[in-house]
């Protein structure tokens, strides 16, 4: 249990500064570039995931023996694919369908991916 508890901490810490770097860049495309929020969101995403990537698989999780560099980030990145689509479909119905701010729904969109992430890398990614 203590294993997980430092992982989770170190997802945090790693978490943290991957939505730093996905909200200035959200904010900045968003409010100084005058991009469409939900475009931002994605661009700002990419950006979050090369950095989680890199930061993760080395700090985080422990990388399995049978899987390659290019097989790892092949896998990596299609989770991250599917945490994108599900930010997308938030910031979708939150600032489109519902009319809710953006940065408000970012936030929540945020916690639901970071939760994906989290179990989905834990499950596929991490060796036993």
């Amino acid at each position: 249990m203590r294993g997980l508890l430092a992982q989770l901490a170190k997802f945090g810490v790693v978490g943290v500064l991957a939505t730093l770097i996905d909200f200035v860049v959200l904010i900045a495309l968003t409010e100084l570039g005058g991009w469409d929020p939900v475009l931002s969101a994605a661009v700002s995403f990419v950006v979050s995931v090369v950095f989680n990537y890199v930061a993760s698989m080395r700090f985080v999780f422990t990388r399995r023996d049978d899987l390659g560099r290019a097989e790892e980030l092949v896998i990596f990145v299609a989770l991250s694919v599917v945490g994108l689509l599900i930010n997308e479909a938030l910031m979708w119905l939150g600032t489109s369908a519902l009319s809710l701010n953006y940065v408000l729904v970012k936030v929540v969109a945020t916690a639901l991916v970071m939760l994906w992430n989290f179990c989905s890398r834990k499950r596929w990614l991490e060796a036993r």
